[in-house]
């Protein structure tokens, strides 16, 4: 396609000599419908390959477009663009990842559970890491949202879909003294917040309430409610090294995970984490440990 070989980046000719061969190749076995489709694709390709380039990391597109590559490459090559910018370039880098990879799952059947890294909990180690982090960011927005994501991750159960339509008035204190979420969406319940996080939870709403106002409970000052409105936001927040990354899935799990090991009623687990199937305690299997053999052997007598 035309479009593809008259491409040029706004890169120095040297660094284009060292990428554009490959990122023209992939984008060409890509297949894009439209000229503009391959532009797209080129362009968000080019400047990943390109910073990649400078970082001595791979700059081959099918180590780019791996979704860890991908959020890595704008959480530290594209953290100066806007919000909206970092979502464009996210979808046309997934879009041409689909296109070149095909999808993640080929025959359309569910994969087996191994104990995959968005499954894995955070260790109490890696939460108190992930606490710190949240409270040494530079701003309120940052501290404030991030803190927010914690507490409703780790201590709700709540992933990303559920986080995004929240408003203050969704955080209520139950008539046992809890601190109760209502849940909006399909999805819709109400979650008790575990005792660690509930006064992290009530300190990051009281901070974005207004008397008389329903705000959104997640990052209040934005309007746009988009699927990558929590990614966008954990890709601006700042993390020393060491510190583990953000993911609300690692967040959930968490929760997942303690609660079987709590040996909580498994009814009880599915209706606060909204679960109708086995699916997602399938996945965190891996993760939970064992019991020693003599309390197994306890537990078992005494059923």
């Amino acid at each position: 396609m035309d479009a593809i070989d008259r491409y040029r980046p706004k890169l120095p000719g040297p660094v284009w000599d060292r990428i554009g061969p490959d990122c023209r190749r992939a984008v060409a076995k890509a297949e894009p419908a439209t000229p503009k489709e391959a532009r797209d694709w080129i362009g968000a390709l080019a400047y990943a390959a390109a910073h990649a380039d400078t970082c001595g990391r791979p700059t081959k597109a099918e180590h780019l477009l791996t979704s860890e590559a991908i959020e890595w490459y704008l959480a530290t090559g594209y953290l100066h663009a806007d919000e909206s910018s970092r979502s464009n370039r996210r979808c046309r880098l997934h879009k041409l990842r689909r296109a070149l990879l095909g999808p993640d799952l080929l025959t359309g059947d569910p994969a087996a559970y191994t104990g995959s890294d968005p499954s894995r909990p955070y260790t109490k180690p890696e939460q108190a890491q992930l606490y710190a982090a949240a409270r040494a960011q530079p701003t309120e927005e940052l501290r404030y949202g991030f803190l927010t994501l914690l507490a409703l991750g780790v201590g709700c159960a709540l992933d990303s879909p559920e986080i995004i339509p929240l408003r203050t008035l969704d955080v209520r204190e139950a008539p046992n003294g809890a601190v109760a979420v209502t849940v909006r969406g399909r999805r819709k319940r109400i979650v008790l917040c575990r005792n660690a996080w509930a006064p992290v939870l009530t300190e990051t709403t009281a901070w974005v309430s207004r008397p008389g106002q329903a705000r959104y409970l997640f990052r209040p000052a934005s309007h746009a409610r988009g699927a990558n409105t929590v990614t966008n936001f954990l890709a601006r927040t700042k993390r020393t090294p060491g510190t583990p990354v953000p993911v609300m899935g690692r967040a959930r799990a968490t929760w997942l995970v303690d609660a079987v090991e709590a040996r909580m009623h498994l009814p009880t687990l599915m209706a606060a984490a909204g679960l109708t199937t086995l699916r997602s305690i399938d996945r965190i299997l891996p993760h939970v440990r064992n019991l020693a053999p003599d309390q197994a052997a306890t537990m078992l007598r005494e059923l």
